[in-house]
């Protein structure tokens, strides 16, 4: 005699998503600030990267909106364990944006309106692993969500995709940020579970 009965299939996985460790799936699009969200009119809004020698790259609205762009479409997943899989984006490739950048750093601070920052490793912002993104869902971005425009790292944890972004500060060393100075992972890979320091 059988100790599961035939009817008895368990859980299908192909029907489960398939989430990193800890996560949950959700449909809607919470929304987690350290702060005020900054209201950025386009007329004002500037991106710039700093390489570690000073020299410095800068795009406004209208020369950045000009640059190729590309739809993404990548699941994310925040450090709070939710995660949103499928989600479309329209950005700006990072490899576009360093395309003329001279740089020996290894590591990028991020900075944007309103004060935040975090580090990330120069390697996972290139080889279409990064954008700047400006669209969400074919609308344009909203500031709750970190419009006019955001970083997307989408293989990380999302406080490393930093909303109202408007710098890339090149660094030959590795700094925290905002929420690493906090104690959270300085890395923050949501498959090994990156949390906090120590993970």
């Amino acid at each position: 005699m059988g100790i599961i009965s035939r009817g008895f299939g368990g859980r299908r996985r192909d029907s489960a998503p398939d989430l990193p460790p800890g996560q949950y799936l959700t449909h809607d699009f919470p929304v987690l600030s350290a702060g005020p969200t900054p209201r950025v009119p386009l007329d004002r809004w500037k991106l710039t990267v700093a390489t570690e020698t000073g020299e410095k790259h800068t795009w406004d609205w209208e020369q950045f909106t000009a640059l190729p762009s590309e739809e993404i479409t990548r699941d994310i997943h925040c450090v709070t364990k939710w995660s949103k899989l499928g989600t479309t984006w329209r950005g700006v490739s990072l490899d576009t944006l360093f395309e003329d950048v001279e740089t020996a750093a290894d590591y990028v601070m991020a900075h944007s309106y309103g004060g935040y920052t975090t580090n990330l490793p120069f390697e996972d912002l290139l080889d279409g692993k990064a954008w700047i993104a400006y669209e969400f869902d074919g609308e344009p971005l909203h500031p709750e969500h970190g419009g006019p425009a955001r970083l997307l790292v989408p293989h990380l944890y999302f406080w490393k995709s930093a909303k109202w972004v408007n710098g890339l500060e090149m660094l030959v060393e590795d700094e925290p940020g905002f929420w690493e100075a906090a104690g959270y992972h300085m890395y923050g890979d949501p498959w090994s579970e990156q949390r906090y320091q120590g993970d």
